[in-house]
């Protein structure tokens, strides 16, 4: 992993000895990469410019650079985002979001990705009587603006399986994650794995349904407006909880529908506000 910032070398290297950052950190000089790959946050320049009054690119400028207006230092800055590139250099991935204070973190795309999480974070395991379930969140911490992943590992019992999605339209309950409303998060659409389809023969019917080992991925953006920032401050952990729902069947019959209460608990963390202490001399140079 490596980071690629408009900033110099000067602002990196001190940023990254602040805050004991341990992978690569690279000073794009003039933009060249953040260009090349197409990312530069030419809304800078506009916010600035003759029409800087102009309502949309004042809206956009609030959208995509800062909520408190441009500034020149700012030229040459990226739209934030995460890029996924293999050994021979082209790009299988992107992700980037709507909002400048919004990141995806590291360890939500790797499990996206099909990865595991950082091995830190704690996990909860519950076994019912018709599978091994194991819930954790990608990231034990989380801030303002992240979007991450709950994760629910299920296990059904030898015999058993559970609907997938596609099941319901057969009037069936398909396994679901349903989560508590929390003001400061927003859900989006379930990551569901590749099912298969197993013959229920004293209906006749063919039904998706899970019978191996699979996941359930849930992404979570945790809201970084200035009132969301606002609301969260002095606060150090946020809980999440919801619920677990299947229904469990084996060959011949199904069980009764079960919900499993399940919770997560993270660490919060603020926003990094502060620039960097750049010794003087270099401070001048920049």
């Amino acid at each position: 992993m490596a980071s690629i910032s408009y900033d110099s070398p000067e602002i990196v290297t001190a940023f990254s000895k602040q805050r004991g950052i341990a992978f690569p950190m690279l000073s794009d000089a003039g933009s060249a990469t953040i260009k090349r790959y197409g990312l530069l946050n030419t809304l800078v320049e506009q916010a600035l410019g003759p029409n800087a009054n102009d309502p949309e690119i004042k809206a956009a400028a609030a959208k995509y650079v800062s909520a408190v207006g441009a500034r020149a230092d700012q030229n040459g800055m990226a739209f934030p985002g995460t890029l996924i590139v293999d050994r021979q250099g082209r790009v299988t991935s992107r992700f980037f979001e709507d909002f400048y204070v919004d990141r995806n973190t590291v360890s939500s795309i790797l499990i996206r990705l099909g990865g595991k999480s950082d091995s830190s974070v704690a996990a909860t395991k519950v076994s019912t009587q018709h599978m091994d379930v194991t819930a954790y969140a990608s990231d034990a911490a989380v801030a303002p603006g992240n979007r991450f992943s709950l994760v629910v590992a299920m296990a059904p019992h030898a015999g058993l399986h559970v609907y997938a999605p596609g099941a319901e339209k057969s009037g069936y309950r398909v396994v679901a994650l349903r989560l508590d409303p929390h003001p400061q998060i927003r859900v989006f659409a379930p990551q569901f794995p590749a099912s298969e389809i197993f013959h229920f023969k004293p209906l006749n019917e063919r039904i998706p349904v899970y019978q191996k080992p699979f996941q359930l991925v849930q992404e979570l953006l945790l809201d970084g407006t200035a009132a969301s920032q606002e609301a969260l401050r002095g606060k150090e952990e946020l809980t999440l909880t919801g619920t677990l729902q299947y229904q469990a069947c084996d060959e011949k019959l199904c069980y009764n529908p079960v919900s499993v209460p399940l919770t997560w608990k993270l660490s919060l963390r603020s926003i990094i506000r502060e620039r960097p202490a750049v010794a003087p001399a270099a401070a001048a140079a920049r």
